[in-house]
């Protein structure tokens, strides 16, 4: 039996050996099956790995926030609808995968309250916070291998933030193939308002929070985001304020598929730009 103690010995270490290899986490053994899935909440880390080997390496970070909106929407409008927004401009661009939605974010000071803390509800962070999870979101991803990050924000306090955010990463990784891209036009030049106005609408009913476009985009996004009996409610009624401004009860779902394909086609056409230059 001694002489082939020293063989045993080395099968039984090269079987460690492989059975190590088999499950390291570089091992090529973890393969992962072809997935349509674009949401990176709903993929392991080897169909991550896999899909960034395969090209996909461009990543949305969408960011939303827990406002108030009037009587008459939901708290977490701005979540549903840059969901919606973000598959969509994933899925014409072809490489891109979609993150997990930031929806705590800048909204008004807390004590004293400020802006949209004055009602109840609503979420809020300051600034400096609210850029350091830009950050260090956009370095986790990085660090895995994706070259290009997006920014993409569906209310109006969350585009200074991933301004600066995108140009301090751009300027660090300046000749490293590595890309923060910041897409103001999603939100400040869709083509919204000068759609309404030339269907007729007048810019004090399209209005400015909770108007026409945020009711007609979650009317078709989530219908039961919209509570329907506060639509037509008289403002002047109340003794306090409602949080919104022009006139929901114009609103419908046709809209809202107008308005949403205005925000993705916008920001398509300014992420290719992008992307080329």
């Amino acid at each position: 039996f001694k002489p082939y103690r020293s063989q045993l010995t080395l099968i039984f270490f090269l079987a460690i050996m492989l059975v190590a290899y088999y499950f390291h986490p570089n091992s090529s053994a973890l393969t992962a099956q072809h997935t349509d899935k674009l949401e990176l909440s709903q993929l392991t880390w080897v169909e991550v790995r896999s899909l960034i080997k395969r090209g996909k390496t461009s990543i949305i970070i969408p960011t939303a926030g827990i406002e108030q909106n009037g009587p008459h929407v939901i708290l977490g409008k701005h979540g549903h609808i840059v969901r919606h927004t973000a598959l969509a401009i994933a899925q014409q661009l072809g490489d891109v995968l979609v993150a997990p939605i930031i929806e705590t974010v800048p909204q008004g000071d807390i004590n004293p309250p400020t802006g949209h803390m004055n009602f109840s509800g609503t979420i809020s962070i300051p600034e400096t916070v609210y850029e350091l999870i830009l950050e260090h979101t956009a370095r986790s991803f990085i660090s895995h291998g994706f070259k290009t990050i997006i920014f993409l924000g569906d209310s109006g306090g969350n585009q200074t933030g991933q301004k600066r955010v995108a140009k301090k990463l751009t300027d660090e990784w300046q000749g490293s193939g590595t890309r923060v891209l910041h897409i103001s036009n999603y939100y400040s030049l869709n083509g919204q308002k000068n759609w309404l106005r030339a269907n007729g609408y007048t810019d004090r009913q399209i209005g400015t929070h909770a108007g026409i476009r945020d009711t007609s985009e979650l009317l078709f996004v989530l219908p039961k985001g919209v509570r329907n009996h506060y639509l037509s409610l008289d403002r002047n009624y109340y003794r306090e304020p409602t949080g919104s401004n022009g006139e929901p009860s114009l609103a419908s779902r046709e809209i809202g598929a107008i308005m949403l394909q205005l925000k993705v086609e916008s920001a398509v056409q300014q992420i290719r730009m992008l992307m080329t230059t």
